[in-house]
């Protein structure tokens, strides 16, 4: 093998490593969760039968502001993201991307994403995009380090891609009066409560150190992140239970089975964290939220 191949491998090689970063510097697990979240609420918003370009281009659009709110909170977090293991090898503390890329990629994505929702999808759509990354980024992300409500505040931003792919099927601001839109914002907003402090136990020595107040932080014992969690785990079998009702059609009963059924299993995980409190219900609960969201969306749909 000559010395120019090995010199273009080598080149390939580092441009696939920095690509593989800055989808890193996304979280796409994250993002992949507010894609499906913008998709199925565009789904029932349109009845199920949508315009697919136009839930096609709420998509992208969203995809783009959503990698910008990633950005800028790990560019944001980046010396509390060195205290801890479990972000330490992330692309901005690890030194494998430096903070000015951060901030062109952060605001590149965020400007070309705001205006491809006003163009291809609506103002409306692109407004309540700018708003979700104006909350998460400037809001939630200080409030970590300062008050363990922020995870409260940082479950609106969280829930408001459900306002982006209603109000981009319909197109008008009457989303904020729809039942149906309205109980499936509430449970993208409850959901994250009992998902959020099974991590918050899970990670407390972790975020302790990196100085983050997270409620199991100010209240080591953690009974206060469980009774949260049960009580949000309470309201989310209302609240899908009361979307069936809603919504109605053909397959409503099938809807309320299924959402009794998740709704109850993740309350047990719920009460079972709040009764023992160890690392092992904290995972169970962990891992029901993972199931239930998701389910939920495959019954609704």
């Amino acid at each position: 093998m000559s010395m120019s191949t090995v010199a273009i491998e080598r080149r390939g090689a580092g441009w696939l490593s920095r690509l593989n970063d800055y989808v890193e510097l996304t979280r796409p697990r994250i993002a992949t969760l507010v894609l499906i979240v913008v998709g199925v609420s565009g789904y029932v918003a349109g009845s199920g039968s949508p315009e697919f370009l136009l839930l096609v281009h709420a998509i992208v659009g969203t995809l783009l502001v959503a990698a910008s709110a990633s950005a800028w909170n790990q560019l944001l977090e980046c010396q509390r993201d060195r205290l801890m293991a479990r972000t330490a090898r992330r692309p901005l503390p690890s030194g494998r991307l430096s903070a000015g890329h951060v901030v062109a990629f952060g605001t590149i994505t965020l400007a070309v994403g705001t205006a491809y929702l006003a163009l291809a999808v609506n103002w409306l759509t692109a407004a309540l995009g700018l708003l979700t990354w104006a909350l998460y980024v400037l809001v939630y992300t200080p409030l970590k380090s300062r008050t363990p409500l922020n995870t409260l505040v940082g479950a609106v931003p969280g829930a408001l891609p459900v306002l982006m792919g209603w109000s981009a099927v319909r197109g008008t601001p009457d989303v904020f009066a729809d039942p149906r839109c309205l109980a499936m914002f509430s449970i993208l907003f409850f959901w994250q409560l009992p998902h959020f402090m099974a991590i918050a136990w899970i990670y407390r020595e972790q975020y302790r150190r990196a100085g983050l107040r997270m409620l199991t932080v100010v209240d080591p014992t953690g009974r206060r992140a469980a009774v949260q969690g049960v009580v949000a785990a309470a309201g989310l079998l209302l609240i899908s239970l009361a979307l069936a009702m809603a919504t109605g059609g053909d397959g409503a009963m099938v809807y309320l089975f299924g959402a009794f059924a998740l709704g109850a299993a993740q309350l047990g995980c719920a009460v079972f964290f709040l009764i023992k409190r160890n690392g092992y219900s904290a995972r169970l609960l962990l891992r029901a939220t993972l199931i239930y969201l998701p389910s939920l969306f495959l019954f609704l749909v």
